[in-house]
């Protein structure tokens, strides 16, 4: 039997991968500062566990962690709480890592799309340089730290993952209300580009991963084909038959959102090369397709 520890397991993503885990037979740790509360949102199966020392020595550890970015302005102690959750939980991953007498066989760790910063129109792999940005030096370094689990011969997998897609918890859950009661529309210019996954994609790429022992190194998750914030808002409006002309302008979520509206304003077409050189295939390659799925389940 296999076994997977989790750090970030409570999470929208860790949640559905303990699922899937546990429905192929894994027996699964997850890593929480709360164990009642895991226990309330985790499957029945999954083990919650105060900290890694009290977890076995796993198959694959999967390291999620982390403070949601979106979850408030940008000040200067929100952004360093932001970069320490991740950086610092990423070390403790490491140096359990290193304890171990057998190393666990493949490390897959959380990062973003945010790598590459604003990036335009132009398309981007993961051989694209890291951007300049605070979420593009936050990935960067934590995409480093990560790497140092290398030495002790375990395979690392960095998943920069853009937008992902659920009808019932993530950002389109948040998006629903308003589009449904007609008050959607594309923010700021609508042009900037939106990479995104369906969560089952999520999921399925996470598990390649774990189990393709050839894999190492970045991978965007992300669909195919990202959109643009306009188009994205354009299919939603259809999905849901609902308008969508309620535009919010730039200046008002820079004033409602403080740096943070910089993730909403600008994206990266980032495109999931090296996932797809690797074999994977996607269920979800079109937005309208995946929209249309996760909403009929809802």
């Amino acid at each position: 039997m296999h076994r997977a520890l989790i750090t970030g397991g409570t999470g929208f993503i860790g949640k559905r991968l303990c699922a899937d885990l546990l429905a192929d037979g894994w027996e699964v740790d997850v890593v929480t500062r709360d164990v009642v509360r895991a226990r309330s949102v985790l499957p029945r199966d999954a083990r919650p566990v105060l900290s890694l020392s009290g977890a076995e020595v796993p198959d694959a550890i999967i390291n999620l962690a982390g403070e949601n970015l979106a979850a408030g302005r940008w000040t200067e102690a929100r952004k360093k709480e932001i970069w320490e959750s991740r950086l610092h939980i990423t070390e403790d991953v490491v140096a359990y890592i290193r304890a171990c007498s057998t190393p666990p066989p493949v490390l897959i760790n959380g990062s973003a799309v945010g790598y590459y910063g604003a990036c335009g129109d132009t398309l981007v792999d993961e051989t694209t340089s890291a951007g300049n940005e605070f979420q593009s030096r936050l990935c960067n370094d934590w995409e480093s730290t990560a790497r140092e689990a290398e030495q002790y011969d375990v395979r690392v997998c960095r998943i920069r993952t853009g937008l992902v897609l659920g009808a019932d918890d993530g950002a389109l859950a948040q998006m629903l209300t308003p589009f449904r009661l007609g008050l959607g529309g594309p923010l700021g210019s609508g042009q900037q580009y939106m990479p995104w996954i369906h969560i089952r994609d999520e999921v399925r790429a996470i598990r390649f991963l774990i189990d393709n022992e050839s894999a190492a190194g970045a991978f965007n998750l992300t669909a195919p084909n990202p959109v643009t914030n306009q188009t994205f808002t354009k299919a939603l409006g259809r999905v849901l038959h609902r308008p969508t002309l309620a535009r919010v302008p730039a200046p008002v979520l820079k004033i409602l959102l403080g740096e943070m509206s910089h993730l909403l304003l600008t994206g990266q077409r980032a495109v999931p090369k090296a996932l797809q050189e690797a074999g994977f295939t996607f269920s979800f390659d079109d937005i309208e397709d995946a929209l249309s799925d996760l909403l009929k389940r809802s």
